[in-house]
C-alpha cells in the first residue's frame, strides 16, 4: 500500500477511536452476561449524552432471549432525539427483583467499555421492571442521576401481594370454600388461575355473587376503571362500575405466587390479624358494595363476620425476609424518582403509589418523588407522548431542582413526540396493607 495510502487509511482508524463519532445510523450492540443472560445497547446517530437503562417486566421472556431497550411504539423516538438505550434479560426467570439490578449494572458496565461513560444514566422500566429501578436508585444513587418507573409496583412485593391475598381469601371463603382454589402454596399459576375463572364465572351472572364478587375486589383495592377499551364510568354508574372491576379481577387479585414462593421458601403473605370490616371501610368502594348486597338481599355484616372467623394464613419471617430484600423500598431516595401510572391500573392498582408516597413521606424525601397520573385505564398503556413527557419532567427535576409537573404545563415537554397526552391531577388512595422496609414493621407481620 502506498505511503498517503497508509496515511490516509491510519487517519481514518483515530478519527473514528472516540465513541460513536463515525456512526451515520444507529447502532446495535449485543452482548452476555458471564452467567448466560443477554443484554443490548441501541445507539443513536448523534449520542445525546443520556443512557436510558430499561427494566423489563415480570416475565417477559427467558434469559436467552434479546431484550428490547424501550416499550415499542417509543424506542424510535427516544433514539431521534439522541438517547442511548440499553436493556438486560434477568439471568433469573419469574420474580427476579434478586438478579435483575445487577444484571442491569452489568449492562451500565459494558455500556462504558463498548462506548464511553454517560453524562447522564436513568433507570426506568415497566410493571415490574418499575420495581428494579426503584431499587436501583435506592441501593446505586451514585450510578443514576434519576429513575422513572412506569406502571410499577413501586411500593414493593409485601405490601402489594398482602393486598392481593385479601381479595383472593375473601373470594374464596365466601363464593368457593370447598374448592380446589388456592391462596397460598400455589401449585401452578395458570392452573390456579383457571379454578378462579371457574368460580368467577359462576358467580358473576348471579346477585349475590357479584356482591360477594366486589366485596373481595374492593379489598383487594381494584379501581373501578380497568378496560383501556371503555370510557370511564360515571361514579353513580354502579353496574357500569362493577363490570370494570369484573374485567380486572382476576389479574389483579389471583397474582402469580409459585415462583415467589419457591424463591422464598416459604409463605411470605400473610392476613393474620386483619379486620376485613375496617379495611372495607377504608377501601373508599363500601357505596358500591352496600348497594350490591342491598340488591342481592344479602346481610354484609355477616359475610362480615364469616371472614373474621375464617382460619387465617400465616407466614414464615425467612419467606419474608426474602421477599423485603427483593424488594421493599426504603425511601430513602437521593436522586429524583417520578412515577407514571394511569388512575384505572388493575394490574398495578393505584393504591400502589399511595403505599410508595408513604414510605418516602415517612423517609423524609418527599421532594426526591414526583407522580404523574393519567386519565386513563390499563397496565402500562402509555401512548408515547406520555412517556416522552414523563422523561423531560424528570430531566427538569434533575437539572433544576424543582418538580414542575401541573397537567397544563407538561404540553410545553416533548411537544413533537406522537400520541394523546391525558395527564391528570390525582391523589392515589393509601395502600391498605402498606409495608415497609424494616423487619417487624407491618401489622400482623410474625416475628422471628
Amino acid at each position: 500500500m502506498p505511503l498517503q495510502s497508509r496515511g490516509a487509511l491510519l487517519l481514518a482508524i483515530l478519527a473514528c477511536s472516540a465513541p460513536l463519532c463515525c456512526e451515520a445510523q444507529p447502532r446495535h450492540i449485543d452482548g452476555r452476561h458471564a452467567a448466560g443472560a443477554r443484554w443490548a445497547i441501541d445507539l443513536p446517530d448523534a449520542w445525546n449524552g443520556t443512557l436510558l437503562l430499561y427494566g423489563r417486566g415480570y416475565g417477559s421472556g427467558p434469559p436467552d432471549q434479546a431484550p428490547e431497550t424501550a416499550p415499542r411504539g417509543v424506542k424510535d423516538w427516544l433514539l431521534s432525539q439522541g438517547y442511548a438505550l440499553a436493556a438486560s434479560s434477568y439471568t433469573g426467570a419469574g420474580w427476579a427483583l434478586e438478579e435483575a439490578p445487577n444484571d442491569q449494572l452489568e449492562v451500565l458496565d459494558a455500556f462504558t467499555r463498548e462506548v464511553g461513560k454517560p453524562r447522564r444514566a436513568i433507570a426506568w422500566g415497566n410493571s415490574m421492571g418499575g420495581l428494579v429501578s426503584v431499587a436501583l436508585a435506592e441501593r446505586h444513587p451514585q450510578r443514576f442521576a434519576g429513575a422513572l418507573p412506569m406502571c410499577g409496583s413501586v411500593s414493593g412485593s409485601v405490601g402489594m401481594l398482602n393486598t392481593a391475598l385479601d381479595g383472593a381469601f375473601a373470594f374464596r371463603t365466601l363464593l368457593a370454600p370447598e374448592s380446589d382454589l388456592r391462596l397460598v402454596g400455589v401449585d401452578d399459576d395458570r392452573l390456579n388461575g383457571d379454578r378462579a375463572k371457574r368460580v368467577l364465572d359462576a358467580a358473576w351472572p348471579k346477585p349475590e355473587g357479584r356482591a360477594r364478587v366486589l366485596l373481595s375486589a374492593a379489598l383487594a383495592q381494584l379501581p373501578t376503571w380497568t378496560d383501556a377499551a371503555s370510557a370511564e364510568p360515571a361514579p353513580a354508574d354502579f353496574d357500569a362500575l362493577a363490570e370494570q372491576i369484573h374485567k380486572a379481577f382476576l389479574m389483579g387479585v389471583f397474582v402469580p405466587r409459585t415462583d415467589q414462593e419457591r424463591r422464598a421458601q416459604g409463605l411470605y403473605s400473610w392476613n393474620t390479624g386483619v379486620d376485613y370490616g375496617r379495611q372495607l371501610a377504608r377501601s373508599g368502594l363500601l357505596p358500591l358494595v352496600r348497594d350490591a348486597y342491598a340488591r342481592a338481599g344479602l346481610d354484609m355484616t355477616k359475610d362480615l363476620a364469616t371472614l373474621a372467623a375464617a382460619p387465617r394464613i400465616a407466614a414464615q419471617p425467612q419467606a419474608i425476609a426474602y421477599m423485603r430484600a427483593n424488594y421493599v423500598p426504603s425511601g430513602k431516595l437521593s436522586i429524583p424518582l417520578l412515577t407514571l401510572q394511569t388512575v384505572g391500573d388493575g394490574v398495578t392498582v393505584p393504591g400502589t403509589h399511595g403505599g410508595y408516597e408513604r414510605i418516602v413521606r415517612e423517609a423524609g424525601r418527599s421532594n426526591r418523588l414526583g407522580q404523574l397520573w393519567l386519565n386513563a385505564a390499563g397496565h402500562c398503556t402509555f401512548t408515547p407522548a406520555e412517556v416522552a413527557t414523563a422523561l423531560r419532567a424528570l430531566e427538569d427535576r434533575i437539572e433544576t431542582g424543582h418538580w414542575h409537573l401541573a397537567p397544563e404545563s407538561l404540553g410545553r415537554l416533548a411537544p413533537n413526540a406522537p400520541g394523546d397526552r391525558r395527564f391528570t391531577t390525582y391523589t392515589p388512595p393509601e395502600l391498605l396493607r402498606a409495608c415497609g422496609s424494616k423487619p417487624g414493621s407491618c401489622p400482623g407481620e410474625p416475628r422471628p
